[in-house]
């Protein structure tokens, strides 16, 4: 019975940007925001470009309300992702080591500020905390199978 394999290889692009601001704290805080924001804009284009070309409207008010969205979800995501690389390598410079629990302190004090900074109250802030700490701590765990 004749059998046939499939080899190859698959590799995500990297993409690699340094700003020196001459603080490896503002170093890795500003890399953050800069590849995270990116993510989130081409997101935002991704779904602006399906909604243009679903509808047909193809008017520049159209075009100029999907360039707002991208720049608004790029400087969201961007800054949060800055606040969360900055939060996880204070915890790492206070605690002395880098493990998952830098991840899940500095996830949950993200979760905290943004939630404040969006005015919630109470038990809002809390669960927001919580659901940081739990995506970082994820995050780093499947970081530790790969």
């Amino acid at each position: 019975m004749p059998s046939s394999w499939l080899s190859g290889s698959l590799s995500t692009p990297r993409v690699d940007v340094f700003v020196d601001v001459g603080n490896p704290f503002l170093n890795r805080t500003v890399d953050g925001f800069l590849k995270i924001g990116a993510v989130a804009a081409a997101r935002a284009a991704t779904e602006e470009s399906y909604y243009i070309l679903k509808t047909g409207n193809f008017a520049q008010a159209k075009f100029e309300h999907s360039l707002k969205k991208m720049c608004k979800e790029a400087a969201y995501w961007g800054t949060v992702a800055g606040v969360y690389v900055g939060m996880e390598l204070g915890a790492e410079r206070i605690c002395g080591t880098r493990d998952w629990k830098n991840a899940m302190i500095g996830g949950a004090l993200t979760g905290a500020l943004i939630s404040l900074a969006c005015r919630n109250k109470g038990d809002k802030i809390a669960v927001d905390a919580i659901t940081g700490g739990a995506v970082a701590t994820a995050a780093e765990f499947l970081n530790y199978l790969t």
